[in-house]
C-alpha cells in the first residue's frame, strides 16, 4: 500500500512540475497572437549594399493557429501563401525561435525573436568569406494594431544600416 500511495505522489509531483513549466510557455506563445489576422503594410526601401530603392505596398493576411508548444501562421501576400511560420517559446532563455517554410519549397529557414517590451527583433548574420553581415527587423508595436518597422545590417552590431523601413496596420 505505501508503494502505490509513493508511485501516486511522485506522479502527482511529476505532473505538476510538468504543469508548472508549460503556464511561461503557454503565456509566451500567446504574445504571438497579436500576429492573427489581416495587414495593410507600406514599405520604403532604401539603396544599400543589401537593398535597393522603391516602395512597396502589400495585404498580408496571417491565418493563425495555436497546438500546444507551437503558433503556426500560414501568411498568404496579396492573396496567395507565401510560407507557413512555426513559433516555439524558450522560457528558459525567454526568446523564440521561428521557421519559416516557403511555399513550394523544401527549405526551411530557421530564425530567432527576441520581445522586448514593444519591441520585436528578429537578428540574423550572414558570413562569406570570412565577413560577417548582421541583419535584423525591429518591429515596434504602438498599439497592437500598428506596428512601426525597420530592417538593417550592421558589420559591427553598433552602427545599423536601415535598408527598409515601413508601418503595418490591421485591418478590423
Amino acid at each position: 500500500m505505501n508503494r502505490i500511495y509513493a508511485i501516486a505522489v511522485c506522479a502527482c509531483l511529476a505532473l505538476a512540475i510538468a504543469m508548472a513549466g508549460a503556464a511561461p510557455v503557454a503565456a509566451g506563445l500567446d504574445k504571438i497572437a497579436v500576429y492573427a489576422g489581416t495587414w495593410k503594410i507600406t514599405t520604403q526601401h532604401f539603396a544599400t549594399p543589401y537593398s535597393k530603392a522603391g516602395r512597396e505596398n502589400a495585404t498580408l493576411r496571417n491565418d493563425c493557429w495555436r497546438s500546444a508548444g507551437f503558433y503556426a501562421c500560414d501568411q498568404f501576400v496579396n492573396g496567395a501563401s507565401r510560407a507557413l511560420i512555426v513559433f516555439i517559446y524558450d522560457a528558459k532563455h525567454d526568446l523564440y525561435h521561428s521557421y519559416a517554410i516557403p511555399a513550394g519549397s523544401g527549405r526551411v529557414f530557421a530564425g530567432t525573436l527576441i520581445i522586448k517590451g514593444n519591441r520585436w527583433t528578429y537578428p540574423n548574420e550572414y558570413t562569406n568569406h570570412g565577413k560577417t553581415v548582421y541583419f535584423r527587423t525591429v518591429n515596434m508595436f504602438s498599439k497592437p494594431d500598428s506596428i512601426e518597422y525597420r530592417q538593417e545590417f550592421s558589420t559591427d552590431k553598433v552602427r545599423w544600416t536601415v535598408m527598409a523601413k515601413g508601418t503595418e496596420h490591421k485591418l478590423p
